[in-house]
């Protein structure tokens, strides 16, 4: 049964950093892309980034030069650093999963994502 569990939101005021924690089990995903979407109270859930089973990363412009991705294989675990947050990155932060394994292509779409966390909640203060 595959798993993800998120960890590491909370609240920060402007300006400040997080870092998310998405571990991943019951399968190796060293082979999978991974991403992060974002859902802010009343909106639907946007994409924010994504990290390739290559290590190629791609990010929603609204956070390019403040967000990166990363993922530690033998750890079955992927990061998401936020830095120079702002209030509008406020939301619930949901890690997700694909299923098919070494795709070509980055997806940005929540439906392209097989498996998802429970989210965790990040809010900036201004």
């Amino acid at each position: 049964q595959v798993q993800l569990e998120e960890s590491g939101g909370g609240l920060v005021q402007a300006g400040g950093s997080l870092r998310l924690s998405c571990a991943a089990s019951g399968r190796t995903f060293s082979a999978y892309a991974m991403a992060w979407f974002r859902q802010a109270p009343g909106k639907e859930r946007e994409f924010v980034a994504a990290i390739k089973w290559s290590g190629s990363t791609y990010f929603r412009d609204s956070v390019k030069g403040r967000f990166t991705i990363s993922r530690d294989n033998a750890k079955n675990t992927v990061y998401l650093q936020m830095s120079s947050l702002k209030p509008e990155d406020t939301a619930v932060y949901y890690c997700a999963a694909d299923n098919r394994p070494l795709r070509a292509v980055i997806n940005t779409q929540s439906g392209e994502y097989a498996y998802w966390g429970q989210g965790t909640q990040v809010t900036v203060s201004s």
